[in-house]
């Protein structure tokens, strides 16, 4: 059976892209998506069998970060932050980590990275995996 995943990013395209990419993991469904924090944290009320959310930090409304306040409150689900700006090592990937992430992995190239499965796409099948097993 399959771990239920929730993609959390403002930009449509990057959600396509990041489904497109759980679509080859056949270990993995999507059964939600969200364009903030806020619209995520009311979607946990209606879809509770979530594993993993993707999340990412910059987006309108209510932001990643702020997302990370609540979450724990609200899901046993793993959160893995997925962001152009929270590269390992860098004060966003700590804030992260800090708040409750489980995992931080970056956007290959910016905002909507077109490139994501060819040049991130084994870490983040990886980090995806290591998350949900614990």
């Amino acid at each position: 059976m399959p771990f239920n995943v929730m993609i959390v990013d403002d930009a449509a395209m990057m959600r396509l892209y990041i489904a497109s990419f759980i679509k080859t993991l056949p270990d993995f469904k999507v059964v939600a998506q969200a364009a903030n924090g806020q619209e995520a944290l009311d979607k946990l009320t209606t879809v509770p069998d979530v594993d993993l959310i993707l999340l990412d930090i910059e987006m309108p409304v209510m932001d990643g970060l702020e997302f990370l306040r609540h979450a724990k409150l609200k899901t046993r689900a793993k959160i893995c932050m997925l962001s152009s700006v929270a590269v390992s090592g860098s004060a966003h990937a700590a804030k992260a980590r800090e708040l409750g992430a489980d995992g931080v992995v970056a956007k290959p190239s910016g905002t909507v990275s077109h490139d994501l499965e060819e040049k991130t796409g084994d870490e983040l099948a990886r980090t995806m995996r290591t998350l949900v097993a614990a």
